[in-house]
């Protein structure tokens, strides 16, 4: 099951609204201020609900995640105590975790490695679990979180499970740290403003998915998913450019859906992204983009083996190889990593100090260009493909334009022309505009915000669901990874 799924949408969502309002209704009056949790029923009630949602794809698989949830659990109890079995239990439990997510996305992967070096092993065929990436990081934030006394530790199993399954960023993130809602498991609120802010910001996220990345997709796949013999430089560009705005459409629209529904709920979901388009370096660029998947790699990962202290060229590099490797078992998403890991070392010793003397728009167009082509090897994992599509990318082909591509472009002229505005931060300029023109706190103010929120949200609410009746291509993408 998706966000963006009509089902979702008018049926589950609905019956979870109904059921958890209830339930904090029967929380309110009968346990309020005296427990330690002031919201069991409203808690059971977002676990059936995460649950049933992960099961919906793939039932087996919620074990092997209720498995995942008993062994943290545990680990984090002997890791929160006094004793000297800390250390031990934090090793095991992190260990475990990665176990578990290198079984099921990489046991084939290396496989096929040791197959084509000619060691005769059997390729498994073994299904990636949806979401494993996003709650196995997930975990191992609360182990670690729990070890450096920066949370405590979790004494009830299913507040645990409520933490690692919550449905709103179960499958694709943000990738939630244990410590920034540990607080919010047992105790939240959830204002009016909260909910108008996590209604709209839902709505926001529905149109960038299904408004914009959808019908990019079709562009994408038009020129990257057929016979690429005949593509044309135009063509190579055009469907890279479109795959471009459909990953982050698609992916910021994810996001946004799961921080608007976690606001509805009292919870506080960190920010994503950030306009990452908007860069002067790739270095920039990735501060901006899945900033919780990079703010994870540098407190986990990067900090530990020594961050800018020691061995700072390797420390980069084996962050980028892991930032790689999570987003794949393949080959092109290590030399994706790669790609971007030597860039930034570049940037820092060759570009960043003087930035400043440097025209932003020449900056601008410089980190565009090298993003593009990321998300060229990002997208094609037959390498031979990929060398195909370079060939043509950098001009090689025999056809330099041609109608097709002409089409893709004149066709669906304002589709480019919204995606390169909602890049920008245009939203934040809209809504700020009520307040310069009428004041903070006037009635005027209020007046034209609500007014401009309500019919910007129906209107993406009507546009969305008529698009998402009788559509084919509606998954998210980084529910593969």
């Amino acid at each position: 099951m998706v966000f963006s799924d009509l089902f979702f949408l008018f049926v589950f969502l609905p019956a979870f609204i109904f059921l958890y309002t209830g339930a904090r209704l029967i929380d309110r009056r009968l346990f309020s201020g005296r427990l330690e949790c002031e919201h069991p029923f409203a808690n059971a009630v977002l676990v059936v609900f995460s649950l049933l949602f992960y099961a919906w794809g793939e039932p087996v698989y919620v074990f092997l995640m209720l498995g995942c949830v008993a062994v943290n659990f545990f680990a984090g109890k002997v890791i929160a105590s006094a004793s000297n079995h800390r250390k031990i239990a934090l090793a095991a439990g992190v260990t475990a975790n990665v176990a578990i997510l290198a079984t099921f996305k990489y046991t084939g992967f290396f496989a096929r490695i040791l197959a084509d070096l000619g060691i005769p092993v059997g390729i498994p065929s073994i299904a990636l679990p949806i979401g494993i990436s996003f709650y196995v990081f997930q975990s191992v934030s609360y182990l670690v979180d729990v070890y450096r006394r920066e949370a405590p530790a979790q004494r009830n199993f299913f507040n645990l499970l409520l933490y690692i399954s919550m449905f709103p960023q179960l499958i694709a993130g943000p990738i939630v740290r244990y410590g920034s809602v540990a607080a919010e498991i047992n105790s939240r609120r959830a204002s009016a403003e909260d909910i108008s802010d996590g209604v709209f910001r839902f709505l926001i996220g529905l149109g960038k998915k299904v408004i914009i990345a959808n019908q990019f997709s079709e562009i994408a796949d038009q020129f990257l998913k057929s016979d690429m013999s005949n593509l044309s430089t135009g063509g190579a560009w055009i469907g890279i450019v479109a795959f471009t705005f459909q990953i982050y459409f698609d992916f910021s629209g994810y996001s946004d859906m799961a921080i608007g529904i976690g606001r509805c709920l009292g919870f506080h979901f960190c920010e994503n992204f950030n306009h990452p388009y908007c860069s002067g370096t790739i270095t920039e660029f990735w501060r901006r983009w899945h900033m919780s998947l990079g703010s994870f790699f540098r407190d986990y990962v990067y900090i530990p083996l020594g961050g800018n202290r020691a061995h700072q060229f390797l420390n980069i590099m084996v962050v980028w190889f892991l930032t790689g490797l999570w987003h794949g078992a393949a080959w092109n998403f290590i030399l994706w990593g790669l790609y971007f890991g030597l860039i930034v070392m570049v940037e820092k010793f060759a570009i960043l100090p003087y930035v400043s003397r440097i025209p932003r728009p020449l900056l601008h167009l410089y980190a565009l260009l090298l993003i593009v082509v990321g998300w060229g090897i990002f997208y094609f994992d037959d390498l031979g493909r990929m060398g195909v599509f370079f060939h043509s990318f950098f001009g090689l082909s025999a056809d330099h334009w041609d109608f097709v591509a002409e089409s893709a472009v004149f066709d669906r002229f304002w589709l480019w022309i919204v995606a390169i505005l909602f890049c920008m931060p245009v939203r934040r300029i809209v809504s700020s505009l009520p307040s310069r023109i009428f004041g903070e706190s006037s009635a005027g103010h209020v007046t034209v915000a609500l007014g401009t929120r309500v019919v910007v949200s129906a209107l993406i609410l009507i546009v969305s669901v008529a698009l998402l009746i009788g559509a084919t291509n509606n998954a998210f993408l980084y529910t593969r990874f």
